[in-house]
């Protein structure tokens, strides 16, 4: 029964801590871009706008755009409803993280 406790412990100990070791994804493609611009404090206050205008899931393909911009520019020009919901939460996060982070 105690191995059982300490199983179900550590397991709910390392579901608590996934979300937070994940939260981070925007900053962490900042600082691993090659922009001059990609100070700690900028991409920490990006992630901050992004924290507030973008669910996970957005954040988590919004970070590879860092990587590969192209996919954005793929997804702008898709036709799906969803893709354009995206896109247009991504625009309002750009505006938002320029006001606020330059």
């Amino acid at each position: 029964m105690k191995q059982f406790l300490l199983i179900a412990f550590c397991a709910t100990s390392l579901m608590a801590i996934a979300p937070v070791v994940d939260a981070a994804q925007i900053k962490r493609a900042c600082l691993a871009s090659d922009r001059s611009a990609a100070t700690r404090d900028r991409c920490s206050c990006i992630q901050r706008v992004a924290n507030q205008a973008l669910t996970r899931s957005d954040q988590k393909t919004v970070a590879k755009w860092f990587r590969d911009p192209h996919q954005a520019q793929e997804l702008k020009m898709s036709q799906t409803a969803r893709d354009d919901a995206l896109w247009d939460r991504y625009r309002n996060f750009g505006q938002m993280a320029k006001a606020i982070c330059n």
